[in-house]
């Protein structure tokens, strides 16, 4: 095993065979941590971007915060009834993207998976800065710097995922349930403290006024519409993550359209009492918020005041656990580490995704492919690279990233719902049996409720978050569009190209004119130069370039006595050149005749050490890599093994060896492994 592949080792684990498959399959109780911690830890920040906008509008603004809640939560309630169904329906893993494609065709199931994609990318930028931004309260030195942190974040997600779906579900559970027996308990003991025993807890900034922006006063009409739309859109973040399930079935034991139902019906009962229970406390202990960005203010008698900014989660865990701090810092820091892993979520789905996206050819074909551990390495690198970018260009900034947010994943409700509508209403056209057909139609209305209700949001959130940054999702999504489109259109044509005419198959080239590159008298050489004669090409010459005279003429003077069998061509160089001239030799080998065929030979060095590379097979390798745009000119390297190359075949030899003797790899006719044989 060479460093690389030892550090690779470290990093990810051992490989793992594809009998291993089954192995990696999750149960509910680790499906539910994997693929909802991110719609679970959204209650973390929904919450403060309802109170944030409502606080746009002063104290007047900030008594809606329970109608806004209650309408995101009638939503989340529709979505999740309405997925439930699309799990079910279609358990491929497809999720969005398959039951737009086979309802409402490819144009509609690429739109849905552009949207999906971005929001993916969002997912992971919008939850680690989040963490972030609630990080600095217990870790100062972060601030001016939490690109950087978020970044490096994002490094350490990537390396736990690249470890296997199960393994990082394994990890992540146990932070993702303490998150949410720390929030339902603070809930819980908050409300008894106040309903049951009568105590009045205040937060922390239950004493400020808020002072809003000139734009929402008075609250009224148009002012009102507008920002009641703009803190409904911002509440709607704690719908994101539900698709993910959707398009992670195929992680699910069996039955996995069960499972996968069930999973989503814990993810929606148990985010919906949160986010209930933390606007409630709110209102009960008047924890207030203001704009970080200037456009909301406290006030105290009237002056305007500096408060440090707390999210509502910290300022509810101060007060509900006021004598207890182990309550309070063991429900921030759960808050904290479930924001961090939230991204999780979009590390499952977007690398499922691309792969199904790839295997269509809309999506370069290495993302299509399992990576050592069985999960989509290349496309969690991809997400993870992305993600970077994102938090680097906004400074992990969630106040700017949220209004990027939400939008991919109400594209995609909506797609779907409508194509889960015509999916029934496909099916029933078949379906005799009355008791089938009743539930179809119960279905259909379902699907109908969510295409409706998603439809609206959808709308709401366009208009109320365009000008903020929408429009910038819009344009990433328009983008992947048509690159995707781009990319397929390329396949085709590349598979058009390379079709197989009939007849083609045993037709032989008329003529094979053979030239070997000559840059030394040695047994490299006159190996290449054997070899091209063992293939009985039509016409054979070897070739030198002249780069200098005195040693041209003693590569000559050799090249006579060593009598290889093949006349050796000089051509002369007065720029000191190589490549150049040799490509123009070659070129003018080329004949008319479509059939003709150039062979070039090329020896090559195999050595055994990276940097033995370097200092060698450089001219080789221009040449090749400029032959290769030539129509009609094969190249073909003909290796030669330095004694160093032993090294990289023992290194090889004992890797073969030790994937031979992992169990489940290297099955014999006998059924026995070989690493078990005797």
């Amino acid at each position: 095993m060479n460093g690389s592949d030892f550090v690779k080792r470290l990093l990810v684990g051992r490989k793992l065979s594809s009998a291993q498959l089954g192995e990696t399959l999750l149960p509910k109780r680790i499906a539910l941590p994997v693929f909802a911690s991110d719609a679970l830890s959204s209650v973390a920040y929904a919450p403060d971007e309802i109170l944030l906008t409502l606080s746009l509008a002063g104290m007047a603004g900030l008594v809606y915060s329970w109608e806004v809640a209650l309408a995101v939560a009638v939503v989340m309630v529709i979505v999740v009834i309405s997925y439930r169904q699309n799990v079910q329906a279609y358990p491929s893993g497809g999720g969005d993207y398959e039951v737009a494609t086979v309802n409402l065709g490819p144009t509609a199931g690429l739109t849905v998976a552009s949207a999906l994609l971005v929001d993916y990318v969002l997912t992971v930028a919008v939850s680690v800065s989040a963490g972030i931004q609630n990080a600095k309260a217990i870790f100062p030195f972060i601030s001016g710097s939490e690109g950087m942190w978020a970044a490096a974040l994002i490094v350490v997600l990537m390396a736990l995922n690249l470890r296997g779906v199960r393994e990082s579900g394994t990890l992540f559970a146990v932070p993702t349930y303490a998150f949410m027996a720390g929030v339902l308990t603070m809930i819980g003991y908050g409300l008894f403290r106040i309903l049951v025993m009568g105590e009045q807890l205040r937060a922390p900034t239950a004493g400020y006024d808020v002072q809003g922006s000139e734009s929402y006063e008075p609250l009224v009409g148009v002012a009102f519409v507008i920002l009641m739309a703009r803190a409904f859109s911002s509440g709607c973040a704690a719908l994101t993550g539900v698709e993910a399930i959707s398009n992670g079935v195929p992680s699910f034991k069996e039955p996995k359209g069960r499972n996968a139902a069930t999973t989503l019906g814990l993810l929606g009962a148990t985010s919906i009492t949160m986010l209930a229970g933390i606007i409630t406390l709110s209102n009960l202990t008047g924890l207030k918020l203001t704009d970080p960005d200037g456009h909301s203010h406290f006030t105290l008698n009237g002056a305007e005041i500096e408060v440090e900014h707390q999210t509502a989660m910290g300022q509810l865990a101060q007060t509900v656990f006021d004598g207890f701090p182990f309550g309070f810092y063991f429900v921030i820091g759960a808050t904290l580490v479930i924001l961090f892993l939230a991204a999780n979520t979009a590390f499952n789905g977007f690398p499922v995704l691309g792969s199904i996206l790839a295997k269509d050819g809309f999506l370069p074909r290495a993302l299509y492919t399992r990576g050592d551990r069985l999960a989509y390495s290349n496309g969690i690198l991809a997400l993870a690279a992305a993600a970077i970018g994102l938090v680097l260009v906004f400074n992990a900034s969630v106040t700017a990233l949220i209004q990027l947010y939400v939008v991919g994943v109400f594209v995609s409700f909506t797609v779907s719902q409508l194509g889960m509508m015509r999916h029934w209403t496909r099916h029933l056209q078949t379906e005799r049996d009355p008791k089938e057909r009743g539930r179809m139609h119960r279905a259909r209305i379902v699907n109908a409720m969510g295409l409706t209700c998603t439809g609206t949001v959808l709308i709401i959130v366009l208009a109320a978050k365009f000008i903020y940054g929408a429009y910038l999702a819009i344009i990433a999504m328009a983008l992947l569009f048509f690159l995707m489109r781009g990319i397929r259109r390329h396949y085709r044509k590349v598979a058009q190209e390379t079709a197989v005419v009939p007849g083609e198959a045993r037709m032989l080239p008329s003529r094979v004119r053979a030239v070997v590159m000559v840059q030394a008298i040695n047994k490299p050489a006159l190996r290449a130069v054997n070899y091209a004669r063992a293939t009985r090409p039509s016409s054979l010459q070897a070739v030198t370039v002249s780069v200098d005279e005195d040693e041209t003429a003693r590569l000559a003077e050799a090249w006579n006595l060593a009598d290889p069998g093949v006349s050796l061509k000089v051509i002369a160089s007065p720029y000191r050149e190589v490549t150049g001239p040799f490509l123009n030799y070659v070129k003018g080998l080329r004949s008319d005749n479509p059939r003709d065929v150039v062979c070039v030979y090329i020896p090559e060095y195999i050595v055994g050490h990276w940097w033995e590379q370097l200092l060698h097979n450089q001219t080789g390798l221009v040449l090749k890599t400029r032959l290769n745009f030539m129509p009609g000119v094969m190249v073909t390297a003909v290796p030669y093994l330095l004694k160093s190359s032993k090294y990289a075949i023992n290194r090889a030899e004992r890797d073969d060896v030790a994937a031979w003797r992992r169990p489940g790899v290297g099955a014999v006719h006998s059924g026995e492994h070989i690493g078990s044989q005797k």
